[in-house]
């Protein structure tokens, strides 16, 4: 295992949704008396919410266990209009952090729902951001994540049928689906294909790029990180062996007794300290060349909230 190589993907790592949840609740911290709540983990990565943690934030899975009148931050995943509604009854200081393109997801999806369509949500059901984008439509909508789901749909008009895509999926994630549909309802409306998240295309496509070049393929996130998983997954259909890992703590010696060029990647919610630990751990196994794949480092940036822009006097909330 000596000599070894490694390879960074380009981009990698954070996305603009991913740092603007994060600065927001680092912000609220700084503004507001902790504790500051969070409904769900602000972004899936473990790291993160346990640094949070640290500095005051407490992470919920309902609202229930939220003090009447709190400050309460939705996380990057979206939720549901029941969810907003019930944090207004419970008269609770809201700060959204849902990643703008989520958000216009669900736009899309309640003009679509208003326009009398029976809306299919191209998604794993279950994941937050999907249960979050059902939440926000009236009327029929169906989750959906393959091609043989879209045969057994049962839909009374099948030329009023709109779709929407889950963001951490990307168009390569979604096609067959798509066509699937496309060709049992030939009026089938959706998105433009430039509506998909680019970080999650960016990132998918460094791996593929990235791949002929490597021997073995380490994704750096979370195991409940949606994104995370697809890279690896990528980098197998691609034919290299690839393994996802939360840190450093995860790599096993033995995965490199034959591979010397080692190819690394980083989940959308994956800080880069975490690549830059399993980086000190590989040298101990022999790594002695490091370098970053050629690309253009990604320049989107998101607006955090107004309230959160101007902290000098904020509404602060009840302490408890």
């Amino acid at each position: 295992m000596t000599n070894m190589e490694v390879i960074l993907a380009q981009p990698r790592g954070f996305c603009a949704g991913v740092v603007r949840a994060i600065e927001i609740v680092e912000r609220a911290l700084e503004t507001y008396n902790p504790p500051i709540y969070v409904l769900h983990e602000i972004v899936h990565n473990r790291h993160v919410v346990e640094k949070l943690k640290k500095r005051g934030a407490l992470f919920v899975e309902t609202l229930d266990d939220v003090p009447l009148g709190a400050l309460c931050i939705f996380s990057a995943h979206g939720v549901a209009q029941a969810v907003v509604k019930n944090a207004e009854q419970q008269q609770l200081q809201i700060i959204d952090a849902t990643c703008p393109l989520v958000t216009k997801v669900h736009t899309q999806a309640q003009r679509y729902a208003q326009q009398g369509y029976f809306v299919i949500i191209i998604g794993h059901a279950g994941h937050p951001e999907v249960e979050g984008t059902r939440g926000c439509v009236q009327g029929p909508v169906h989750v959906l994540c393959t091609p043989k789901e879209v045969m057994a749909l049962q839909i009374d008009e099948p030329e009023h049928v709109a779709y929407v895509t889950q963001t951490t999926l990307s168009l390569d994630d979604t096609r067959e689906v798509i066509e699937a549909l496309s060709a049992r309802f030939p009026k089938i409306k959706g998105p433009a294909l430039t509506d998909i998240c680019y970080a999650t295309q960016n990132r998918q496509n460094a791996v593929r790029q990235l791949a002929s070049d490597i021997d073995i393929l380490l994704v750096v996130g979370a195991h409940n990180s949606s994104n995370s998983n697809r890279l690896r997954e990528v980098g197998t259909q691609a034919g290299v062996q690839a393994y996802l890992i939360e840190d450093a703590e995860d790599l096993q010696a033995d995965w490199f007794a034959n591979h010397p060029i080692v190819g690394m990647t980083a989940g959308a919610s994956t800080p880069e300290v975490l690549v830059e630990g399993v980086l000190q751990r590989l040298r101990h196994f022999g790594v002695k060349t490091v370098k970053t794949m050629p690309g253009k480092p990604e320049q989107t940036l998101f607006r955090i909230p107004q309230i959160l822009l101007n902290p000098k006097q904020p509404d602060k909330p009840q302490e408890y």
